[in-house]
């Protein structure tokens, strides 16, 4: 006899219906409306019943096709192999951008003096499980952008300056960890995630949608 549903972990249960929901549209069983409807309501609500309703009309459940295409897109970059041990941006009186599928180095080093620079994580390949951030900002303002589910310290020295992290850790071991430390003078670094984690979800669900149309 199964559980009943408030007796299950909330997380638990909450991953289960987002799958299904997942299943369905990408199947061709709910609108684009419903879909992201019933999306933002699994997300936010903690009510087990609530979530349970919220796929009891849907009759398509996971399989372990759609299982493996998750595992490959939803698991995040984290390619464990061979990659540079430092890797530096510099910037004097310019801008920069580094963004897209590049392999993580052991350290990136981040030198900004009166200029600014957005460090995109989103896609980056992760080949350690610790990557750590060294940053040297004089008036300068920098962006770094975090995928939701990695760990994230920072240990960065501000002088008239500021670090404002926004990201929570994903509190997982197996994930990887960002370790951004430094010197901030009259500078301020932003760390943010750019891409949600219900823009994931969309947009897995419209690939899984394209590959099968």
């Amino acid at each position: 006899m199964p559980v009943i549903a408030k007796d299950r972990p909330i997380e638990t249960l909450r991953k289960e219906v987002t799958d299904q929901l997942i299943m369905n549209y990408s199947h061709g069983e709910l609108s684009l409306e419903a879909f992201e409807r019933r999306l933002d309501e699994a997300m936010a609500t903690d009510d087990h019943d609530a979530l349970v309703n919220l796929t009891a009309d849907l009759e398509l459940t996971v399989d372990e096709e759609f299982i493996n295409s998750q595992k490959e897109q939803m698991s995040g970059n984290y390619v464990p192999g061979e990659s540079d041990d430092v890797e530096t941006m510099f910037q004097l009186f310019s801008g920069s951008d580094r963004s897209g599928e590049w392999r993580l180095p052991k350290e990136l080093r981040v030198i900004s003096v009166f200029s600014g620079c957005n460090v995109d994580l989103t896609d980056a390949i992760f080949t350690n499980s610790v990557l750590t951030i060294k940053m040297f900002n004089i008036f300068s303002g920098n962006n770094i952008y975090i995928p939701e589910g990695v760990n994230v310290q920072t240990k960065a020295f501000c002088i008239f300056g500021g670090v404002d992290n926004s990201v929570s850790s994903a509190g997982n071991p197996n994930a990887p960890t960002i370790i951004i430390e430094g010197f901030v003078l009259f500078s301020g670094v932003d760390i943010s995630i750019k891409r949600s984690l219900k823009e994931r979800f969309v947009m897995f669900a419209d690939k899984l949608k394209t590959f099968l149309s």
